[in-house]
């Protein structure tokens, strides 16, 4: 009985190690299907690339007498000539490349950044241009900085590039120092960068006018999403000669531009 119990331990063993050899070539089979259909996706999604801008195409896809294409757009830019032969290019839409586009489903570009969403090829560029993964831009006051990145980034870029004050907790009080407030117009203060409840806020103030009267603005950026910014609130407060001033408000996301903020008045608006 011993033995027989042995052999029969051994029989299964055997029989696992047969299972397991199965799922290894399933596994590798599917490997390989995969691969072949990635590779075909890259190849489609390749022939959808304008060789001049090297943007995804979108209908209206243009294509000359020999097949070449490019995007609507760039097709005034190279004056009626196919950039690949030369030849006049014409009002030939290549209907086979677009139905071939509608049947694509392919990832979000900001994948690297934490998006795993999948959409339908014409679907994507909507999303993208609401995703939530994708970079912020440099939220310091009216500079033409050009940097993009996810908060950490950003952060290091406000601090090692524009100098930011980093500054901890959630109550503040500055001076804004001016000497001469009529020529002020248009002058923006630095950003200061508070560090509160473990989030990041960006105070604002500059100099502008609101119509034809000038004034002062401040205003309270989060640095995240809107919905984010939904769940705090602030206040702002100014003072002299025994009067006051006090704004309540919501923080705006630096998704929103200081223009944007300004048009519609969201902050401390100081005549």
């Amino acid at each position: 009985m011993a033995r027989g119990g042995v052999c029969k331990d051994v029989l299964s063993g055997v029989g696992m190690l047969k299972a397991d050899k199965t799922n290894i070539v399933t596994k590798c089979a599917n490997k390989a299907i995969e691969k072949r259909r990635s590779s075909l996706t890259n190849g489609v999604y390749k022939l959808l690339e304008c060789p001049v801008c090297t943007n995804s195409m979108y209908p209206p896809i243009n294509q000359c007498p020999n097949g070449h294409t490019l995007c609507s757009k760039c097709k005034a830019r190279v004056q009626n000539r196919c950039p690949t032969c030369r030849s006049e290019l014409g009002n030939i839409r290549c209907l086979a490349l677009e139905k071939v586009a509608e049947s694509l489903e392919i990832p979000c570009r900001h994948q690297n950044l934490g998006c795993l969403d999948i959409f339908p090829y014409y679907s994507k560029l909507k999303h993208e241009q609401k995703c939530r993964f994708r970079p912020y831009k440099c939220p310091y006051a009216r500079s033409k900085c050009t940097v993009t990145g996810d908060v950490p980034k950003l952060l290091d870029h406000l601090s090692n590039d524009h100098c930011v004050v980093m500054q901890d907790g959630c109550t503040f009080k500055h001076w804004y120092a001016t000497p001469n407030p009529r020529e002020d117009e248009n002058a923006t203060w630095p950003l200061i960068v508070f560090n509160c409840f473990g989030r990041q806020f960006c105070l604002h103030f500059e100099a502008c006018r609101l119509g034809t009267a000038p004034v002062y603005i401040s205003f309270l950026l989060f640095m995240g999403e809107d919905t984010k910014a939904k769940s705090f609130s602030y206040s702002l407060e100014v003072e002299g000669y025994g009067r006051k001033l006090t704004w309540q408000g919501v923080p705006r996301s630096i998704r929103d531009s200081p223009q944007k903020i300004l048009d519609s008045q969201d902050g401390l608006v100081i005549p």
